[in-house]
């Protein structure tokens, strides 16, 4: 059975990203930055998925080009560890939400990016 993220919109999710990184003094710019980064979106792209309200499951398989360097994202997030996910979605879903959180919690945009 689907989890039901995986239908749901990805502009019904991003306010929330958007305000959990507002609170602590981050940019929306920033947090387009962190998703541009995973999917191989710009700024435009990015705006027509917002706007034509695709799902998180047509969001990642149409991504222009998924980084490569998102695998090295790892921890814990909503109490499951990042590499124990064994569905591809749920597991590109949870990366992305690590990401935010990581924004959020003031990590440098460098780092959140994993550039060196």
């Amino acid at each position: 059975m689907a989890h039901r993220i995986y239908a749901m919109a990805v502009a019904k999710v991003y306010p929330l990203y958007l305000a959990k990184v507002a609170r602590k003094g981050r940019t929306q710019g920033e947090l387009d930055a962190v998703i541009c980064w995973m999917t191989g979106h710009d700024a435009n792209s990015l705006a027509r998925v917002l706007a034509e309200g695709i799902p998180f499951e047509r969001f990642f398989a149409e991504a222009p080009a998924l980084n490569p360097a998102r695998d090295q994202v790892t921890g814990m997030i909503c109490g499951v560890r990042i590499e124990a996910i064994n569905e591809p979605l749920m597991r590109e879903i949870r990366i992305l939400d690590k990401l935010v959180d990581e924004l959020a919690k003031g990590r440098p945009l460098a780092k959140v990016l994993r550039q060196a």
